[in-house]
């Protein structure tokens, strides 16, 4: 009985005071206020005392421990927030002793997070842990624009992962700062200007019709389209273009497309996987479940390999020198920079490659929830076919600047990002560099705070019917509203807002028009018997269809090859 309850409380005063220890390190407490530090003495002791004794010492301090983090838990938001010397008043979910939330955050995080603000009645403002992480959360509009639009949170929580690869240097997680000021002047001025976005057009265009020309292949071999991966491959030449200035053809093996693509996979998997050693310090130091940090070692060095060797290409053609916007791609553009502006070959590598890896999938992921939710509802395929139809040119023609003119359209794709927000929470993230009130309350330097995206757009308090697919809710002419989503409206801004929002919104917004004009114009489409439209999402880095689209597609304009005079089909 003696050696049992002496086991045990190893186990319990031993083990998880050390566990205890670098949570404490972790969050700065000091020594004299970590209270294992009062148990080194007794510690210290322990050779010098009987077996019966040294059990009855372990396990009153086993109990010590424990009660520490019980009372830690017990504050409102858990025990992130229960180390704090004077308490929250923000309410929140306690979650589990040691781990908070952490559970909360697997599957669809931003469900459950709105459900657990519903039931603690605090959508204004929550409160909850992620292990030894403070995290504040919103559900409104107004506290979600007094948080991204304050200078308190000016920087990003940035994971492990992103880290190592390479994202600390690029825009997205750059700490605020000179070097984040002088890499959003760059975006704004340089890379994602309206002019340049205008000049790339003629590329936007022509990977367009290689992917119309492709699903009519797979439509006229298969009598199905997997449409995912058509637009995934869409999608990379048209980042690469704009980026490197070069795609590939995926009609032939290319093992550098295959390797790009894998590599684009294996950044998503290893940002979008919750790892706990984010919040708990002691735990990546002896469990690493998933592999994350050895899977990023080996995937920073093809990153930098890969990229080093095309931005050598560029210097040593110098055709940075003498490209036009509509030629030049952005290592051009980098590389052209005066000095003042300059950017080293490592921070080149970081911003280059974080628009490869945010630029890719999200184009894709929107495209494929407009379609599918298209299909569903027939009547809005309809119309769209006769507003489309209505400003092209005889020969089919469609271009970027008639995009304006779609106002149905555009109330679609509106309604899709209303019902599947691509960053329903994770891209939110923002971190307190001070002390600051939110909503009323204190919230201290060091907490992380979220916008739950996904329950503003869901709330029906703001939307009538927020469950229905109706974009006629942003029609003025038909009793909606005209909502501006680039980040000045709360209730609807899926690019983000204030100093954080996505640089590359014009460019996305723009590709995702013309994809979906194009796909529409060419195509009618509808289910497949087979292949039921599920709707069911999968959060990982984007909220994406559980269930890849397949669908099937009828020609209604033929492919380039085979448009006769009149926009004619020579079938």
């Amino acid at each position: 009985m003696v050696m049992a309850a002496f086991l045990c409380a190893i186990v319990g005063c031993v083990v998880l005071p050390i566990v205890a220890l670098a949570a404490e390190i972790s969050s700065g407490a000091s020594h004299e206020q970590a209270w294992w530090g009062l148990s080194l003495p007794l510690l210290a002791s322990m050779p010098s005392l009987e077996a019966g004794k040294a059990a009855m010492l372990l396990t009153a301090l086993a109990l010590i421990w424990i009660c520490t983090m019980m009372i830690y838990w017990a504050a409102p938001g858990g025990n992130a927030w229960g180390r704090l010397p004077r308490p929250s008043s923000i309410p929140g979910p306690r979650g589990w002793p040691v781990i908070g939330c952490l559970m909360d955050m697997s599957g669809l995080a931003h469900v459950r997070l709105a459900e657990l603000a519903s039931a603690c009645s605090a959508r204004s403002l929550m409160a909850f842990s992620l292990g030894d992480t403070r995290v504040i959360l919103t559900s409104v509009p107004d506290v979600a624009r007094e948080i991204l639009n304050s200078s308190a949170f000016a920087d990003r929580p940035i994971k492990a992962s992103a880290r190592q690869l390479l994202f600390d240097r690029a825009i997205g997680f750059a700490p605020f700062g000179s070097h984040w000021r002088n890499l959003r002047r760059i975006a704004a001025t340089h890379l994602f200007m309206p002019k340049r976005i205008a000049a790339h057009e003629h590329h936007r265009q022509h990977e367009t019709t290689l992917m119309l020309n492709s699903i009519d292949d797979s439509m006229s071999l298969n009598g199905v389209v997997p449409l995912r991966m058509y637009l995934q491959r869409a999608s990379l030449n048209n980042i690469m273009g704009s980026v490197f200035g070069r795609t590939y053809d995926f009609g032939r093996p290319c093992q550098e497309a295959d390797k790009l693509q894998a590599m684009v996979r294996e950044g998503f998997d290893l940002l979008g996987a919750v790892n706990w050693a984010d919040h708990l310090s002691w735990f990546g130091g002896v469990f690493d479940l998933l592999r994350i940090k050895q899977r990023c070692d080996v995937l920073v060095a093809d990153v930098k390999e890969f990229v080093q060797r095309i931005i050598n290409e560029h210097k040593m053609q110098k055709s940075y020198e003498h490209k036009s916007d509509s030629d030049a791609d952005f290592v051009d553009a980098l590389l052209a920079l005066d000095d003042s502006e300059k950017l080293s070959d490592a921070d080149m590598i970081a911003v280059l490659w974080e628009m490869v890896f945010r630029g890719t999938d999200t184009t894709a992921i929107l495209t494929e929830w407009i379609l599918a939710e298209i299909i569903l509802h027939p009547e809005v395929q309809v119309r769209l076919h006769a507003e489309i139809d209505s400003i092209a040119t005889p020969a089919g023609e469609l271009s970027e600047r008639d995009l304006p003119k779609l106002p149905y359209l555009q109330a679609v794709i509106k309604e899709v990002l209303r019902m599947h927000p691509p960053g329903p929470l994770l891209s939110w993230a923002r971190l307190a560099i001070n002390d600051v009130h939110v909503a009323g309350h204190h919230v201290p330097a060091g907490t992380t705070a979220m916008v739950n995206m996904w329950a503003i757009t869901h709330d029906s308090s703001i939307w009538a019917e927020p469950n229905v697919f109706k974009p006629e809710r942003f029609l003025v002419g038909e009793g909606g509203q005209d909502i501006d989503i680039r980040g000045g409206d709360l209730r609807l801004a899926p690019f983000g807002a204030g100093r954080r929002v996505c640089p590359g919104r014009a460019l996305g917004y723009a590709t995702v028009q013309l994809w979906v004009a194009r796909l529409l114009q060419r195509f009618s489409w509808s289910s497949h018997p087979d292949h039921p439209i599920d709707l069911s999402e999968l959060l990982k880095l984007s909220c994406e269809m559980k269930y890849p689209l397949v669908a099937c597609a009828m020609p209604r304009l033929c492919s380039d090859s085979q448009v006769v005079a009149g926009g004619k089909c020579l079938m």
